[in-house]
């Protein structure tokens, strides 16, 4: 539900293991910083020439251009950040070019910017997603990468599928510095506590929202952690917002790429893998979309194995298990985030109906992903 276009038009551990082995990401290069900010709200004729500056002063080999040189136009504008192309043009045939993304306002509510500042150098130096290049007060400058952005239909075709799922594999193997507590709890509760006290000026706004029970919601959110506790799902730096606006493909090379880290923290697998099944729903939130288990297992023995056809039936269950549980571990999380953004975010967008939409789908879930834990958990097995 992330910044480049979320909203509707808008394991079980096998063996009892709660970790998966982690492939230490290289030291990052230093990056350089800077204490500008941009304002957002500006038209972008009036954004630009500040725009230029900021990357006269952090991308190598700019500061002496003139800024004659340089074109900035949107790439897109999400419904938490704009992200910008900004190409420099030397001579007639020599054009480089660089990304800036500009945060949003109020996104400090529910984006941990630390976090993130922390983590993105270590995944980029990982080769993931695009090259961290400067940091400013509110935004990064990153590489520019040519790939087109992947639609919710792409997600599901199979080749595609298959090779979002080995690039997940690999991605969670990662391993960040700092805590490797998972976070997907303590940022359910910080949303739930954030979103309990809201009050809207617009009176409709504010009817729509006293109709929330949030001790409900908290009950809820108590009894799904415990049952998903069971289950001992191996922690992970998670990607938490793997929506089709965040993947990118070269079709002429062939090459994918994350995008957008924003989210992203330790985290348990089966939520991060359920996050990206709940988004084969696309822009108009078509939660019949979600993937059936035959195209659930397609991508978890992709996931599994780089010989798909030599994965274990039982690893199979386990991770079928834990995926659709922390389903509705997503429903939740952006349903409070929505509620949030309701009250906070300047983007014309219907965060209310997103939450009744998102938490509509949790409850029409609930029984089928709560009984398959419970099987799950209660089935004799052996070893």
């Amino acid at each position: 539900m992330g910044s480049e276009g979320r909203g509707c038009n808008g394991v079980a551990g096998g063996g009892g293991e709660d970790k998966m082995s982690a492939v230490a990401a290289p030291a990052p290069a230093e990056v350089p910083t800077s204490s500008a900010t941009v304002d957002i709200s500006l038209p972008l004729p009036e954004m630009t020439p500040r725009i230029i500056d900021l990357c006269k002063e952090l991308v190598k080999g700019w500061s002496s251009l003139d800024s004659s040189c340089f074109s900035v136009a949107t790439v897109s504008g999400g419904i938490t950040n704009l992200l910008l192309k900004v190409s420099v043009k030397e001579g007639t045939d020599s054009e480089s070019s660089v990304t800036v993304r500009l945060y949003g306002p109020n996104t400090d509510l529910v984006i941990d910017r630390e976090r993130e500042l922390q983590a993105i150098p270590y995944i980029s130096a990982a080769g993931f997603g695009a090259q961290l290049l400067g940091v400013f007060e509110n935004g990064v400058v990153q590489s520019f990468i040519h790939a087109r952005t992947l639609s919710p239909s792409d997600m599901r075709e199979p080749r595609i599928a298959a090779e979002i799922a080995k690039q997940l594999h690999k991605f969670h193997q990662l391993d960040i510095p700092g805590s490797k507590e998972p976070q997907l709890w303590n940022d359910v509760f910080k949303f739930l506590k954030k979103a309990s006290v809201l009050k809207f000026e617009d009176n409709e706004k504010q009817k729509r929202y006293e109709t929330i029970s949030f001790r409900e919601i908290q009950d809820e959110v108590k009894e799904l952690k415990d049952l998903s506790d069971l289950l001992h799902a191996p922690v992970v730096f998670a990607h938490n917002d793997l929506l089709s606006g965040n993947l990118m493909l070269n079709d002429l090379e062939e090459k994918l790429y994350f995008i957008d880290f924003e989210y992203g923290s330790y985290s348990y697998r089966g939520f991060d893998i359920a996050n990206h099944f709940n988004e084969y729903a696309g822009f108009d939130c078509d939660y019949n979309m979600y993937p059936d288990k035959d195209v659930q297992y397609h991508f978890f023995r992709n996931y599994l194995s780089g010989r798909p056809s030599e994965v274990q039936a039982q690893d199979l269950e386990a991770l079928y298990t834990e995926t659709n549980t922390y389903r509705l571990a997503s429903h939740v999380y952006w349903a409070l985030w929505a509620l949030i953004q309701a009250k906070v975010s300047p983007i014309d967008f219907d965060y209310l109906g997103y939450f009744f939409l998102r938490y509509g789908e949790y409850k029409k879930q609930r029984d089928f992903c709560f009984s398959l834990a419970q099987g799950y958990l209660s089935a004799p097995r052996s070893g």
